[in-house]
């Protein structure tokens, strides 16, 4: 049987960068139909995503934060935006 060819495990930077946003809007659809509330929802979701971003980052043995984006970056403005959603919960 033949090899199977090898694929890039360098996302390229803008890549990530589509990867996110996308992620980003459908997280935002998601939490308008939350029952908890918009803001609520929207935090537990960048939480989670916090948490998935770091999990692939650590099977795929990406180094955190290289010359190039990739799933740790990810996972840190993730956890950035959720601190902050939850910070302003708080005052809200």
């Amino acid at each position: 049987m033949g090899q199977p060819p090898n694929l890039p495990r360098q996302l390229k930077s803008a890549q990530v960068l589509t990867r996110f946003g996308v992620r980003l809007l459908i997280m935002t659809g998601f939490a308008a139909f939350g029952s908890i509330g918009f803001s609520r929802s929207f935090a537990a979701l960048l939480w989670m995503s916090t948490i998935l971003c770091a999990a692939i980052g650590a099977f795929r043995h990406e180094p955190p934060f290289p010359h190039h984006l990739n799933h740790w970056d990810e996972a840190a403005a993730y956890g950035a935006l959720g601190a902050l959603v939850s910070a302003v919960n708080q005052y809200l």
